[in-house]
């Protein structure tokens, strides 16, 4: 059982790594070959608004929407460990939630759609409640 837990955190995280790539993220090692990926905010540049995108910024959008990571320094980070030019995202919680490919797709659909715009806060509220709606139908296992 372990073993193909394992497999599916894997396979899980390269789905999340090519849907993040497909919609415009930068994946530091341009992909991954475990549960782990940090992308580059940095080379998202600016919103609409006009707010340069960082790790920081992005991690808080993707907390007010449900969706949790960690801002993470990338190689040669330009910007102080305080802020970050990237972030880190991982899938062994929702594995053991039970998601799978179409929801990690979706994940990376919603993540990339936030990273691009972090201070859209109706985009923030749509998409936590779509992100509620989506965790209701895989409850934590007790």
């Amino acid at each position: 059982d372990f073993v193909t837990y394992q497999q599916h955190v894997l396979d899980n995280a390269q789905v999340l790594s090519t849907t993040l790539q497909t919609h415009g993220l930068r994946i530091v090692s341009g992909g991954t070959d475990n549960h782990l990926m940090l992308v580059d905010m940095g080379a998202l540049g600016f919103d609409a608004k006009g707010t340069e995108i960082t790790g920081k910024l992005v991690e808080k959008a993707l907390d007010a929407a449900g969706i949790h990571c960690n801002k993470n320094m990338i190689p040669f980070d330009p910007k102080p460990a305080m802020t970050t030019s990237g972030i880190r995202l991982g899938t062994p919680a929702g594995t053991s939630r039970g998601f799978g490919a179409a929801e990690f797709e979706q994940i990376g659909r919603w993540i990339a759609d936030i990273a691009k715009d972090p201070t859209n806060q109706d985009l923030l509220a749509e998409t936590r409640n779509e992100v509620v709606a989506l965790t209701s139908r895989f409850p934590v296992p007790a």
